[in-house]
């Protein structure tokens, strides 16, 4: 893992698909945000790359088949919090984390950051305190792993009525696995434009529900500890693009905990 000094822009020679972002409140130990805050970490990620860029992914993506992604995600805030009323308390610095296989992505975002060095989210002014690169796990055939967000699995589905509803699967349920797997081999073969031979299991170890409202809308996920397994590739991609469904908004980053 290596911190960026505030000084230099990071040079095209550096290639890395994960960054922790360590802010913090200058001169005061504790900020506030509203509990449900995601869309305010997205809308900041994409005021912090190119117009270009972030235009293509918020009103485009990169499409295959019928689906279109965004081929990024994000942590949590991570600290020490209180929550009151509708609002979450950090105490002192928070950190989160991003991760994209898109390296112009990358190296936007991490740039902007170098440049601005605060960054404001919802009301609060944030300094930006570090920027590191992190190191991108060793994958066994079996991995134990931690989620930093939610990871969610869905379907679209017809009442009786013939209105749309969302249905958000538990890991246990076989569909959740099913989905999962299914999202996972479709962004490989968008970065990597060929089949895939295996697929990806994932099975709970300790896993509770968490629910966000993300604009108005409430997205179902699953934090705790899951077993992945699979080809190493295919592992490689979810770590990168995120596992599940909603990544760009916020779900399914993890990281690794062991090799199994």
């Amino acid at each position: 893992m290596a911190s960026l000094n505030f000084l230099y822009q990071i040079s095209p020679y550096v290639v890395f698909v994960r960054i922790r972002v360590t802010l913090e409140k200058d001169g005061v130990e504790m900020f506030s945000l509203p509990i449900h805050y995601n869309h305010l970490i997205q809308g900041w990620i994409y005021d912090n790359i190119s117009d270009e860029l972030s235009s293509f992914l918020h009103d485009r993506g990169f499409a295959f088949e019928r689906r279109k992604f965004k081929l990024f995600t994000f942590s949590r805030l991570l600290s020490r919090f209180k929550i009151s009323g509708g609002s979450i308390y950090f105490e002192g610095p928070v950190w989160f984390y991003i991760s994209t296989p898109i390296d112009r992505f990358m190296r936007e975002f991490a740039n902007a950051l170098l440049r601005k060095s605060t960054v404001r989210l919802g009301r609060e002014l944030l300094k930006v305190r570090e920027i590191a690169i992190l190191d991108e796990p060793n994958f066994s055939r079996e991995n134990e792993i931690r989620m930093l967000s939610p990871v969610t699995a869905y379907s679209t589905l017809l009442t009786p009525e013939g209105r749309k509803k969302t249905y958000y699967y538990s890991p246990m349920e076989r569909e959740f696995e099913e989905i999962l797997n299914s999202n996972a081999i479709k962004k490989y073969q968008l970065l990597h434009g060929k089949m895939l031979k295996g697929s990806l299991q994932v099975t709970p170890i300790r896993a509770r529900e968490s629910v966000v409202i993300y604009k108005d809308t409430v997205i179902k996920g699953w934090m705790g500890r899951f077993k992945l397994g699979g080809p190493k590739t295919l592992m490689k991609t979810v770590y990168e693009a995120g596992l599940g469904n909603k990544n760009s908004e916020g779900f399914g980053m993890f990281e690794v905990i062991r090799n199994c």
